[in-house]
């Protein structure tokens, strides 16, 4: 860590002095080539091997190729004082984040029915349901749109009721039933709500349509009355961006009607 530092310093410094040496350079052209002393003694023991180059371009300042090189080296300079401090600071903590130990002294033991399955699992106790399935037991079909509880891609069903696995601790349900998007069912059997979704086409990108078949599969179960308008009112927690809305009403309604008739 302290040699990045000290690197770092040393570099911003050095560019500081380059940055100056192009003002005085700029001015000297632009004062009728009037000549300005050399800097200070340190400045000039750090820049030594560079000043034959630097007067040769002053000299040639006048010039419309000259006067662009000196913009972009003022424009690159300027951007590297200006980033360089932020940039070490970023690098060195990404450094001490890759070194830091993980630590498991506070997780918990965990069980979990999940899709009629038992799951022993030793959690973190902040780890949210929706964080559960997808990176411990690898149940990708529970999106992570929002993760704020605003945008339904995480309902999953817990004892039948929907629920948005991001606003849940995982360890919070030991002895639920719970249900995500692969135990409604699976492409070689699927429920009547997904094959409902194929037919009326209502998916677009189809990162929200999990969440949408989950939401809408409760619906069933839940006291909506039987007007598109209420079903939407039913189905507002859930957002879908590509604005499939009047595809996705047709899909619960075919199923709701189909249900009504058998």
């Amino acid at each position: 860590m302290g040699i990045v530092l000290v690197a770092g310093r040393w570099r911003y410094e050095y560019l500081w002095k380059i940055f100056l040496r192009k003002i005085l350079f700029f001015l000297a052209n632009c004062f009728g080539g009037k000549e300005y002393k050399r800097m200070d003694s340190e400045s000039e023991r750090s820049t030594g091997r560079d000043q034959a180059s630097g007067d040769e371009a002053g000299q040639s300042f006048g010039s419309p190729e000259s006067r662009r090189q000196f913009l972009k080296q003022f424009t690159v300079t300027s951007a590297a004082m200006a980033l360089g401090p932020q940039l070490i600071s970023i690098s060195s903590a990404n450094a001490a984040e890759k070194t830091a130990p993980i630590s498991a002294e506070n997780a918990v033991d965990v069980h979990l029915k999940i899709n009629g399955k038992d799951y022993a699992l030793k959690l973190d106790p902040r780890t949210s349901l929706l964080d559960c399935l997808r990176e411990h037991l690898h149940l990708t079909g529970s999106k992570k749109g929002c993760d704020h509880g605003q945008c339904g891609a995480c309902t999953v069903h817990i004892n039948g009721r929907r629920q948005l696995s991001c606003l849940s601790f995982a360890a919070l349900h030991e002895g639920d039933e719970i249900t995500t998007i692969e135990g409604i069912g699976q492409p070689e059997k699927l429920h009547p709500m997904q094959a409902a979704f194929v037919k009326c086409d209502a998916y677009q990108c189809g990162y929200c349509t999990s969440g949408q078949i989950m939401s809408a599969v409760a619906l069933l179960k839940e006291p909506c009355g039987p007007d598109d308008a209420e079903v939407k009112e039913f189905m507002s927690g859930n957002i879908c961006r590509c604005g499939a809305y009047p595809n996705i009403v047709a899909a619960i309604q075919r199923v709701r009607q189909g249900a009504q008739a058998g």
